[in-house]
């Protein structure tokens, strides 16, 4: 006999219970919901893509992290790492048969080889959503507004979204003469709340010197107000400009929509990829700020110009469903079921399973999940399988209901073990649904 195969799965990833993708598939439900109510449509692109897809504009830590291989047809290519990228492909391919702008969204699954942590794996899920073919600052309200209403309507309590305009940061730098150093320096800053300050003192001024890594470390401290905040970059990156006369339209929306307080104009929020152009984006849990931002993003205008002579400005967010899982689940917040079924129909007679699935569609077309038993175990047995699997209540057929005409049956509700006997279907249906 040949040897076993240990059962196991790679670092980074995971297999789910059906509890726990149960829950995953109900959020899931619920954001989409979200999403739809705003007007956007969903689309997928392929899982693997062209290596120089993916890594056109991406490069430095991102090639590091994405799994790339060569493919039977000798083909170099990868799994996508964020689903921004890919987004920007099928825009350049079907462009023309899309109206613009176009609002998309699109769940799911990317890969990145990094390390793990809380809520972070090497496979995980991505719930995206972006506006293309809008530079107006409206654009820009719409995807913060969508941000605040989804993860409102999931529960997930009070959230701060901090915000910032990478054209000023780029100003600042151009004034300082390190804009040559602007990917290292976005990429070092973006790493501030997980290194501290005196880490990325350290690392910035081994790239620009002291001096001015104390100048960038003076300028991304964020003020009192919003306004006031935006005072001090805008004077810091040498006066008013279409960046600043941005952000403060996006805070007169704010304002005007009654929602200010939820954000915050914070020059530490760069967002580490290079595509950003404009607005960036992070969004915390104030019951759970150290889980890090579970919905982040920003503008892109330029993104598309790898693909397309046509320029296609573009906007949008992504929530990531794992670390939003898992500050559910730390908050006490998550819903823990074993099965959607409400009904299970004990089998008493296994010759009887064609009556048994005929009562349950009657039960199904009614608006009730149902699940049929379909092996003749001990009552006990099948009241303990339907509380396991989740179930509130168990029906049971007489021996001799089919045989007569109105079908009656025995309801039993599995907290309190209580019977309702001599029901018809149509009894049983309001008891259950009431």
């Amino acid at each position: 006999m040949a040897p076993l195969i240990e059962p196991r799965v790679l670092k980074g990833f995971r297999d789910f219970l059906p509890a726990a993708e149960i829950e995953r598939r109900e959020l899931t439900e619920q954001i989409e919901t979200s999403f739809r109510s705003f007007g956007f449509v969903p689309i997928d692109t392929p899982a693997l893509e062209y290596t120089e897809i993916l890594l056109g504009k991406g490069g430095g830590e991102t090639e590091k992290q994405v799994y790339r291989f060569r493919d039977h047809g000798d083909r170099d290519v990868a799994l996508r790492f964020d689903l921004t990228v890919p987004f920007a492909r099928f825009m350049a391919e079907h462009r023309s048969e899309l109206p613009l702008p176009f609002k998309r969204y699109h769940i799911a699954k990317v890969w990145r080889g990094e390390n793990t942590q809380r809520g972070r794996y090497r496979e995980f899920t991505q719930c995206d959503f972006d506006i293309v073919g809008s530079e107006s600052a409206g654009a820009d309200f719409e995807i913060l507004l969508m941000m605040r209403e989804t993860l409102r309507s999931i529960g997930v309590g009070d959230v701060t979204i901090r915000m910032n305009h990478r054209g000023v940061f780029n100003r600042f730098l151009r004034r300082l003469g390190i804009e040559d150093k602007s990917v290292e320096i976005l990429r070092t800053v973006d790493k501030l709340s997980k290194i501290g300050m005196e880490s990325t003192f350290l690392q910035l001024s081994e790239l620009i010197g002291p001096e001015k890594a104390q100048n960038v470390l003076n300028y991304i401290q964020p003020h009192n107000t919003y306004k006031e905040t935006l005072a001090a970059i805008t004077e810091a990156a040498g006066g008013p400009g279409p960046d600043t006369e941005r952000l403060e339209t996006l805070h007169r929306f704010m304002e005007d929509a009654g929602i200010a307080d939820i954000f915050v104009l914070d020059p530490s929020i760069t967002r580490g990829l290079d595509y950003y152009t404009g607005v960036v984006y992070e969004t915390f849990l104030n019951d759970l700020p150290d889980i890090g931002s579970v919905c982040s993003g920003g503008r892109y205008d330029n993104l598309a110009a790898l693909y397309s002579k046509e320029q296609l400005p573009g906007v949008g967010a992504s929530i990531g469903l794992d670390r939003l899982i898992a500050a559910l689940e730390a908050l006490g917040r998550t819903k823990k079921a074993l099965g959607y079924a409400q009904v299970a129909i004990a089998c008493t007679d296994e010759s009887l399973g064609g009556h048994y699935q005929r009562l349950a569609s009657q039960l199904r077309c009614a608006g009730v999940s149902c699940e049929v038993f379909t092996e003749a175990k001990k009552i006990t047995q099948q009241y303990a399988l339907a509380e396991k699997k989740g179930a509130r209540w168990v029906i049971i057929c007489p021996e001799d209901a089919f045989t007569h005409e109105p079908l009656r049956l025995t309801l039993r509700e599995l907290t309190s073990r209580r019977d309702t006997e001599g029901l018809a279907v149509e009894e049983l249906i309001r008891i259950v649904k009431g």
